[in-house]
């Protein structure tokens, strides 16, 4: 999986990007920018300051850092960062410093969405004698169990994602619980965020979440670098990782930071023919990010640092 995704001719090395292949928050909506230029703001009040960091982890091509900016309020001094392993996209800001490693010590946001999810993980699965094992790929995507599951992934699994049927398959998320660890502490002071598909321990699915997407489309998840290799976030354990870290739905998040999906008065047409239909497309934006079933559903990792 991280040759996959991040080594030559990996799949977020490719030139269109990962836009080019699946859709987020994103890029669903300025709507979802707005939000998080708003929180950063919050952030900066929280904070006592007029000059903050914001730093986006897993930054893709720069959408995100480049509507933040666009949204923010006159007289809010802002650093901020895109941390990506691919190379700087032409054409970006030249405020934004883009760098391969989170920026250390920093005062701030930092905001990572949809990165834990491709955070790589081992995936596990139980054999017919009630063993849990590894399950190894080849470069084409076929599969076969290997080793029994022992030592830290074993209690990993036992403390979060517990098998016990035959066929019966986890991702262990040890190296997500690391990674979001990790971006929490180079923060100096402010707040962390992570987005992304997610389950916790009641509702874990009994055969896992690996999967992939090529060009719009979900498709098997074959390691050859064509394709984006996907597993949904057991954020409860990242949140024990960090403590004092909070979940909640992107609907209660979004809601909280303005983005309401409510349609604007019928009244709004007749005297302002032209802001009704504006308001009216917002409206539709707001309520797919917004939407139960859909991006709504998304958790939200909050953690406040210092």
């Amino acid at each position: 999986m991280e040759r996959a995704l991040y080594g030559p001719g990996g799949f977020f090395l490719l030139p269109e990007g990962p836009a080019g292949h699946f859709r987020t928050s994103v890029h669903a909506s300025p709507l979802f920018a707005g939000a998080v230029a708003r929180l950063l703001v919050r952030t900066a009040e929280e904070l006592g300051t007029d000059e903050v960091a914001f730093v986006d982890v897993g930054a893709g091509r720069g959408e995100l850092l480049t509507g933040v900016l666009a949204a923010l309020p006159a007289g809010l001094r802002v650093r901020p960062y895109g941390v990506e392993r691919a190379a700087r996209p032409a054409g970006l800001d030249p405020r934004i410093t883009w760098t391969g490693r989170l920026p250390d010590g920093e005062r701030g946001l930092l905001f990572a969405n949809e990165w834990l999810d491709n955070v790589p993980v081992d995936v596990a699965q139980v054999d017919e004698a009630g063993a849990v094992r590894y399950v190894e790929v080849d470069r084409a995507g076929r599969e076969r169990l290997g080793a029994v599951v022992a030592g830290a992934d074993a209690e990993w699994l036992e403390r979060w994602w517990p098998l016990t049927e035959p066929g019966e398959r986890a991702e262990i998320g040890r190296t997500r619980d690391a990674a979001w660890a990790t971006a929490t502490a180079s923060l100096a002071a402010g707040t962390a965020v992570a987005v992304d598909y997610a389950h916790t321990r009641p509702s874990r699915p009994p055969f896992g979440t690996l999967t992939a997407f090529r060009a719009g489309r979900e498709v098997a998840p074959v390691p050859d670098g064509t394709c984006d290799l996907t597993a949904h976030v057991a954020l409860d354990a990242c949140a024990a990782a960090s403590p004092g870290a909070e979940l909640r739905t992107q609907r209660e998040a979004l809601r909280g930071l303005g983005v309401s999906g409510e349609r604007p008065p019928l009244s709004l047409a007749s005297t302002d023919p032209a802001g009704y239909v504006r308001a009216l497309a917002a409206a539709g934006e707001a309520a797919e990010l917004t939407a139960p079933g859909g991006l709504g559903d998304f958790l939200w990792l909050v953690r406040r640092v210092g």
